[in-house]
Protein backbone atom coordinates (compact mmCIF):
# COMPACT_ATOMS: atom_id res chain seq x y z
CA UNK A 1 0.00 0.00 0.00
CA UNK A 2 1.22 3.37 -0.35
CA UNK A 3 0.05 6.20 1.96
CA UNK A 4 0.70 9.87 0.87
CA UNK A 5 0.14 12.86 3.04
CA UNK A 6 1.96 16.05 3.95
CA UNK A 7 1.65 15.57 7.81
CA UNK A 8 4.24 13.08 9.21
CA UNK A 9 2.96 12.50 12.03
CA UNK A 10 -0.23 10.90 10.43
CA UNK A 11 2.09 9.21 8.18
CA UNK A 12 3.80 7.26 10.58
CA UNK A 13 0.06 6.18 12.58
CA UNK A 14 -1.40 5.08 9.06
CA UNK A 15 1.64 3.14 8.13
CA UNK A 16 2.23 1.82 11.45
CA UNK A 17 -1.51 1.05 11.94
CA UNK A 18 -2.03 -0.76 8.64
CA UNK A 19 1.55 -2.65 8.96
CA UNK A 20 -0.16 -4.01 12.34
CA UNK A 21 -3.24 -5.15 10.09
CA UNK A 22 -0.57 -7.18 7.59
CA UNK A 23 -0.18 -4.70 5.07
CA UNK A 24 3.29 -3.87 3.92
CA UNK A 25 3.04 -0.06 3.75
CA UNK A 26 5.32 2.73 1.53
CA UNK A 27 4.43 6.19 3.63
CA UNK A 28 5.83 9.49 1.80
CA UNK A 29 4.86 13.12 2.86
CA UNK A 30 5.65 14.24 -0.37
CA UNK A 31 2.80 13.53 -3.14
CA UNK A 32 5.73 14.60 -6.48
CA UNK A 33 8.02 11.64 -4.94
CA UNK A 34 4.60 9.63 -4.44
CA UNK A 35 3.20 9.89 -8.20
CA UNK A 36 7.57 9.49 -9.17
CA UNK A 37 7.31 5.95 -7.06
CA UNK A 38 3.85 5.12 -9.08
CA UNK A 39 5.49 5.78 -12.67
CA UNK A 40 8.60 4.33 -11.85
CA UNK A 41 6.39 1.19 -10.77
CA UNK A 42 3.00 1.42 -11.57
CA UNK A 43 2.12 -2.55 -10.32
CA UNK A 44 4.15 -2.27 -7.23
CA UNK A 45 1.02 -0.86 -5.15
CA UNK A 46 -2.10 -2.39 -4.49
CA UNK A 47 -3.99 0.57 -3.18
CA UNK A 48 -3.03 4.48 -2.72
CA UNK A 49 -4.28 6.25 0.88
CA UNK A 50 -3.98 9.95 0.05
CA UNK A 51 -4.81 13.23 1.64
CA UNK A 52 -6.50 15.71 -0.44
CA UNK A 53 -5.20 18.93 1.14
CA UNK A 54 -1.51 18.70 0.46
CA UNK A 55 0.71 21.74 -1.05
CA UNK A 56 2.31 21.53 -4.36
CA UNK A 57 0.23 18.74 -5.74
CA UNK A 58 -2.97 18.09 -3.93
CA UNK A 59 -4.82 14.81 -3.73
CA UNK A 60 -7.26 15.00 -6.39
CA UNK A 61 -4.45 15.90 -9.24
CA UNK A 62 -2.83 13.17 -7.51
CA UNK A 63 -5.02 10.68 -7.97
CA UNK A 64 -5.74 12.37 -11.43
CA UNK A 65 -2.43 11.59 -12.73
CA UNK A 66 -1.63 8.02 -10.54
CA UNK A 67 -5.25 6.82 -12.53
CA UNK A 68 -3.42 7.68 -15.89
CA UNK A 69 -0.66 5.87 -15.18
CA UNK A 70 -2.26 2.85 -13.98
CA UNK A 71 -6.34 3.13 -14.19
CA UNK A 72 -6.72 -0.07 -11.85
CA UNK A 73 -5.07 1.13 -8.92
CA UNK A 74 -7.81 1.68 -6.28
CA UNK A 75 -7.47 5.06 -4.37
CA UNK A 76 -9.03 6.24 -0.98
CA UNK A 77 -8.77 10.17 -0.72
CA UNK A 78 -8.45 11.16 2.83
CA UNK A 79 -9.63 14.74 4.13
CA UNK A 80 -10.65 16.64 6.87
CA UNK A 81 -13.10 19.48 5.28
CA UNK A 82 -16.25 17.61 5.00
CA UNK A 83 -17.68 20.32 3.54
CA UNK A 84 -15.59 20.68 0.34
CA UNK A 85 -15.52 16.92 -0.45
CA UNK A 86 -18.14 13.84 -0.72
CA UNK A 87 -18.35 10.48 -1.40
CA UNK A 88 -19.96 11.16 -4.42
CA UNK A 89 -16.98 13.78 -5.34
CA UNK A 90 -14.52 11.77 -4.20
CA UNK A 91 -16.03 9.32 -6.79
CA UNK A 92 -16.09 11.64 -9.44
CA UNK A 93 -12.66 12.52 -9.13
CA UNK A 94 -11.78 8.35 -9.14
CA UNK A 95 -11.49 7.65 -5.97
CA UNK A 96 -12.96 4.35 -4.44
CA UNK A 97 -13.75 6.05 -1.24
CA UNK A 98 -13.20 8.51 1.00
CA UNK A 99 -12.19 8.46 5.08
CA UNK A 100 -13.09 11.84 7.33
CA UNK A 101 -9.82 12.47 9.70
CA UNK A 102 -9.31 11.66 12.41
CA UNK A 103 -9.49 8.24 11.38
CA UNK A 104 -9.99 5.68 13.42
CA UNK A 105 -8.18 2.25 13.23
CA UNK A 106 -11.36 -0.23 12.82
CA UNK A 107 -12.84 1.99 10.24
CA UNK A 108 -9.64 2.43 8.12
CA UNK A 109 -8.79 -1.43 8.30
CA UNK A 110 -12.33 -1.97 7.37
CA UNK A 111 -12.49 0.90 4.61
CA UNK A 112 -8.63 -0.66 3.34
CA UNK A 113 -10.25 -4.44 3.07
CA UNK A 114 -13.86 -3.03 1.15
CA UNK A 115 -11.74 -2.02 -1.44
CA UNK A 116 -9.42 -4.13 -1.99
CA UNK A 117 -12.15 -6.86 -1.82
CA UNK A 118 -14.47 -5.34 -4.55
CA UNK A 119 -11.04 -5.73 -7.07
Amino acid sequence: LLVVDDESVLVEILKNSLERLGYRVTALTDPQQALDRVTAQPEQFQLVLTDMTMPHLPGDRLVSKILEINPRIPVILVTGYSERLSDSRARELGARALLMKPIGVETLAYKVREVLDKD
